[in-house]
């Protein structure tokens, strides 16, 4: 049962309903992903334009110098030392970008072996895989602890209020809202707070649960699918 005043379950749910309203502002982006060698090829072929743009300018300058006063020898001999380094620069980067992209690769493969496995994962999203999500998070035994659950578009659709256990205490969502009425599959942003006496809310630590269903290369490294959710690769606390 829990127990706690009228004021300080007030001041509690709004807390974490504020709190799960902004976590969902970065659902939209959750989605978003690209490769990192992509991107740095793109770096690599604007190197590689400037190159033979410097190369055109060097032909072009010496087709068209006056005969009478042809260009200084030293500086002719500058701008080939510079082209040369900047051809060097551009192999090397060319080398770089196929590392890259086979550690990548070799990553991606390695990482495939998540697929199907359930992960505790650390963040705000919360993944509602047939029809169930659930987390888990340490508070003192016996301390109120609220959860809200906001969807995509930043209206909260689930509370709920407990008590904690000692050590681990975990929570199971239905996939149904406030009303009883179940929702879509998805990614949904979630919120555990804890209130005191006096009415001060504070954060809960907390994990949430998901099967992985893909894992596909993110703009800043490797990420895990857990249905419509992704998150970071570097988030997964465990897997079982």
């Amino acid at each position: 049962m829990v127990s706690a005043t009228s004021n300080n379950l007030l001041a509690l749910q709004q807390a974490a309903d504020s709190a799960a309203r902004s976590g969902a502002s970065s659902l939209s982006g959750a989605g978003q992903s690209g490769s990192s060698s992509t991107n740095t090829a793109g770096a690599f072929a604007s190197m590689a334009k400037n190159e033979n743009n410097f190369l055109t300018l060097l032909t072009t300058q010496l087709k068209h110098q006056d005969p009478s006063s042809p260009m200084n020898t030293e500086n002719m001999a500058s701008q080939l030392a510079q082209f040369s380094a900047v051809e060097q620069q551009v192999q090397t980067n060319n080398n770089l970008n196929t590392l890259i992209s086979l550690n990548e690769t070799g990553q991606l493969t390695q990482d495939k072996g998540l697929v199907g496995r359930q992960v505790s994962v650390s963040g705000s999203t919360l993944p509602l895989q047939s029809g169930s999500a659930g987390l888990s998070f340490k508070a003192g035994a016996g301390q109120v602890v609220g959860i809200s659950i906001a969807n995509a578009a930043g209206q909260v659709v689930r509370h709920a209020v407990m008590q904690a256990n000692s050590g681990q205490t975990s929570w199971s969502w239905d996939g149904k809202d406030d009303n009883g009425s179940s929702l879509s599959d998805g990614a949904y942003s979630v919120a555990v707070k804890t209130v005191d006496s006096r009415g001060n809310t504070a954060d809960v630590p907390f994990t949430v649960k998901g099967t992985v269903t893909a894992v596909k290369k993110g703009s800043s490294g490797m990420n895990v699918m857990m249905g419509d959710a992704e998150v970071p690769m570097t988030d997964i606390q465990a897997a079982s």
